[in-house]
């Protein structure tokens, strides 16, 4: 096997080869970055061959820099991701459930890194354990999922729920939404990980492109050809 390609810019090495070895391309994290660094690295990519080069935390004035060297470039501005070119087909399903509307952006990008990784998805909003009932509304919708991914913030109490509904794995984002006590996510996170419902894996906060990773490795393996 030859040795991994390094796409060297002078204020970044890219990595084009790492979607061959972890089934996951490299994703510019733009927050840091100018507008002009993120385009950079994006072109990089794609001039190494990468077929979706991809940014994540993207804010207005990079979203306007990649628009305007990419004219047809997908801009999330919610999810504040961006793509130059296009997602593979989707396969499988994650479902992803939010506690509040207020996890909605984390949600988002989610949704936005399961849809880049060609993974199905279906998002519910609004379940949070204040009125469990809705949760158990969508547990059908668990059971046909390869994964659920859920979001909360406050108490972070929704994963520990769901994980005693179904036998799929869930990925757990904790959320820096909720009052002074909620410490910007800490509170949530803590409790993601004392859960005491097994089968929960937890991600940083507001790491909805982590979670969204995982999942979409979870359902391509669930329908990889043998």
């Amino acid at each position: 096997m030859s040795a991994p390609r390094t796409a060297d810019l002078g204020f970044a090495r890219l990595d084009p080869d790492r979607a061959a070895r972890t089934g996951t391309p490299e994703v510019v994290f733009a927050g840091g970055k100018t507008p002009d660094e993120t385009v950079g690295c994006l072109a990089g990519l794609l001039d190494a061959g990468v077929p979706l080069a991809w940014a994540t935390r993207v804010d207005e004035a990079t979203a306007t820099a990649v628009r305007d060297r990419w004219p047809d470039a997908h801009i999330d501005p919610v999810a504040r991701v961006a793509w130059v070119g296009t997602p593979p087909p989707p396969v499988g399903q994650v479902l992803v459930l939010t506690a509040g509307t207020s996890d909605g952006p984390v949600a988002a990008e989610v949704v936005a890194t399961l849809a880049a990784s060609g993974v199905g998805c279906r998002r519910v909003d609004d379940v949070g354990v204040a009125g469990v009932h809705r949760v158990l509304a969508v547990a059908p919708d668990m059971a046909a999922a390869d994964a659920v991914v859920v979001v909360a913030g406050m108490d972070g109490a929704l994963p520990s729920v769901v994980a005693g509904l179904t036998d799929r794995l869930v990925v757990a984002v904790p959320t820096s939404v909720g009052y002074g006590a909620a410490f910007e996510g800490l509170a949530a996170l803590l409790t993601m990980l004392t859960a005491c419902a097994p089968g929960v894996l937890v991600v940083n906060i507001d790491n909805g492109f982590g979670a969204g990773i995982a999942a979409a490795r979870i359902a391509r393996s669930a329908h990889a050809q043998p």
